[in-house]
């Protein structure tokens, strides 16, 4: 018999940050796939079985290594109270779905269980970790330790840099030299640039001679994917483009002010991370808007971008 794992991974909660979302995070479930590896080694003959939000089922729908992918809707909880497994990793942080896994029948468990005295979240004994690296970020707004490494070393599988995985596979091929995924989330605004400051980087990019291409697929996922891989670099703020452009290993070059670059591993010496040149004592604060009036975002230099596309291209 194979060992049945179940990964529950809605991205309704930012597995390693203290908030919980009305919507799915489509890219923290992108996030997450470097598990994959790490079950795949510690649990080798393994049948994996992905509970996600339908949202993101493009980017899980089709990873070899997944055998079953479950959507998440209002009978799924019943099914999962009446099937076994082996093992469980809960990586939502909602309290519903918390007291969901602790009902699911399963030998071991990693990740988040109910607090039933507090009507929250915790963690399994397998999951202590993440309520010390949650506590880290909210006192001192940095983190120590990439995401994908702690998702790694709470299964005790040695973090090896594990890459993302993507079911959908592109039709696109390269056709841009530079893509400008100057769009974020909703609910994270401040990650933002002004379209002023993309205007001007979009001039002197073109001016250059580079075949430049604004962001595609807005309402489309699947669309989005094939405009990212179209790019040979992929310029973007901490969204799920820059992960997406990760996983299908375009170049990037990722722009930071509100949140911590050294949260997201970025495999390969290629890829540039550019900070905000603004003095704030607070960042990277992690807040959704802006708590000192000083837009961080947009204060990133424009020269050390092109500097970076430069350097990017001659090594192509």
């Amino acid at each position: 018999m194979k060992t049945k794992v179940l990964i529950i991974k809605l991205g309704y909660s930012e597995t390693l940050d203290h908030k919980i979302a009305d919507t799915p995070s489509i890219g923290d479930t992108l996030r997450t796939t470097p598990i994959l590896f790490a079950i795949k080694e510690k649990y080798p003959d393994s049948f994996i079985v992905w509970l996600g939000a339908k949202e993101a089922e493009p980017l899980i729908e089709g990873i070899s290594i997944i055998d079953r992918v479950m959507i998440w809707d209002n009978f799924v909880p019943f099914q999962l109270m009446r099937e076994k497994f082996d093992v469980l990793i809960n990586l939502e942080k909602v309290p519903g779905v918390c007291a969901l896994s602790d009902m699911i029948d399963a030998w071991v468990k990693y990740g988040f269980r109910f607090d039933s005295a507090m009507g929250t979240y915790h963690a399994y004994e397998k999951g202590l970790q993440f309520i010390e690296y949650i506590k880290i970020k909210q006192s001192q707004n940095k983190t120590i330790k990439s995401w994908q490494q702690v998702l790694i070393e709470m299964l005790d599988v040695k973090w090896k840099k594990q890459k993302y995985l993507i079911g959908y596979k592109p039709e696109k091929k390269e056709i841009y030299d530079v893509g400008l995924n100057y769009n974020v989330g909703s609910k994270w605004k401040v990650k933002a640039m002004s379209k002023d400051i993309w205007n001007d980087l979009e001039k002197r990019l073109s001016e250059s001679g580079l075949n430049v291409s604004w962001q595609k697929g807005t309402n489309n996922l699947y669309d989005y994917m094939d405009w990212i891989n179209s790019c040979k670099i992929i310029i973007s703020q901490d969204s799920l483009g820059l992960h997406v452009a990760l996983a299908y290993d375009r170049k990037i070059i990722g722009l930071f002010g509100p949140t911590d670059s050294s949260e997201i591993y970025t495999y390969g010496k290629d890829n540039i991370i550019i900070h905000s040149g603004q003095a704030c004592d607070k960042m990277p604060c992690y807040s959704p808007n802006c708590i000192t009036d000083l837009y961080c975002m947009e204060k990133i230099d424009l020269d050390e971008i092109m500097n970076a596309v430069r350097k990017l291209m001659d090594s192509a």
